[in-house]
């Protein structure tokens, strides 16, 4: 990842051994506490659920579902900070050695949520989005834009929060039904709303993010998908996907411009001067929550709304 002006911001990285090692040393002998779960039954226990997140885009949507009965906490809060290069810290291993669930991105994104699970031989369920959703190692790893796989998590972690609370498990289910029927219904509304309109419509991208939510909005990503990933992995671009990708801003192939405002490197800085002189409408999307404060509906339901707007001015009459 890069900032605004394109300065990698990835912190180097650390041998596995030593990471290893740090981590045993705060970790090691410590289990989650026992089952929250209490015998009620009815809903009303005073059981709280400990979840821990490896990014606080599941940590939003895991605090939603688990509501009064689940603590979660979040160990990837800052929009500066790089899933794929975190160094956990002694207080993240105290922090997961205290859970009673974990939710990793897994497909490479955060493979250091595996690592501490591991050192210190945690019982805690773990949620593995990647594995979840079938998605390899080396594939596309921002799960939480494609709303198909967001609501395989969500079903997976009411399962995991009445598993391991089945006294709430009714409490659990509720706030489910709560979540997918009132907090993502401008989220779901959102995303038919551009279906409909914009079906098709031909895009540009800055990385890989996009290509994972364009199905669901129905346009079509023609950035080579060989720069998108270039970009998101922080590797080198072609100059053969630069040449394609100049031609079609300077064609106007491409209807609308979409880019992460979080990872700004040389070559995308270019394409969005080539963009504006072009007058080609411009999107932002981030890789994290944006505000850090906003829930995850939140969030997403402005991007989209973003695009949306950037579409309507590009092809305007639909």
């Amino acid at each position: 990842m890069f900032n605004s002006v394109g300065k990698p911001i990835r912190s180097a990285r650390r041998s596995v051994a030593v990471l290893a090692a740090g981590v045993v040393l705060v970790a090691c002998g410590t289990s989650p506490t026992t089952s929250p779960s209490t015998t009620s039954g009815n809903g009303t226990s005073s059981a709280v659920v400990q979840i821990v997140a490896g990014e606080n885009f599941w940590g939003s949507i895991a605090s939603q579902l688990g509501g009064n009965h689940a603590r979660v906490i979040s160990i990837i809060t800052s929009p500066d900070a790089d899933p794929h290069d975190y160094e956990p810290t002694p207080a993240d291993a105290r922090t997961m050695s205290r859970a009673h669930i974990v939710i990793a991105n897994g497909v490479g994104y955060d493979p250091w949520v595996a690592k501490l699970v591991a050192a210190d031989n945690s019982k805690a369920a773990v949620i593995d989005v990647g594995k979840l959703v079938g998605a390899a190692d080396g594939t596309n790893p921002h799960r939480w834009y494609n709303p198909a796989d967001v609501q395989t998590v969500v079903d997976q972690i009411v399962e995991q929060l009445q598993r391991a609370d089945p006294g709430d498990s009714g409490y659990f289910e509720a706030q489910k039904v709560a979540f997918n029927t009132v907090a993502l219904k401008d989220y779901n509304a959102t995303i038919a709303d551009i279906k409909t309109k914009y079906s098709g419509t031909p895009v540009g991208a800055s990385e890989s993010i996009v290509a994972m939510l364009a199905p669901a909005i129905g346009v079509d990503v023609i950035t080579p998908s060989s720069f998108l990933k270039a970009i998101s992995e922080g590797s080198d671009v072609s100059a053969g996907d630069k040449a394609t990708i100049d031609q079609q801003i300077k064609s106007h192939a491409i209807k609308i411009y979409v880019y992460n405002s979080q990872n700004v490197t040389p070559d995308v800085q270019a394409q969005l001067d080539a963009v504006s002189a072009q007058k080609i409408p411009v999107a932002t999307i981030t890789e994290t929550l944006t505000p850090a404060t906003a829930s995850y509906q939140q969030w997403q339901t402005a991007q989209l709304k973003g695009i949306e707007a950037a579409l309507d001015q590009a092809v305007p009459g639909k």
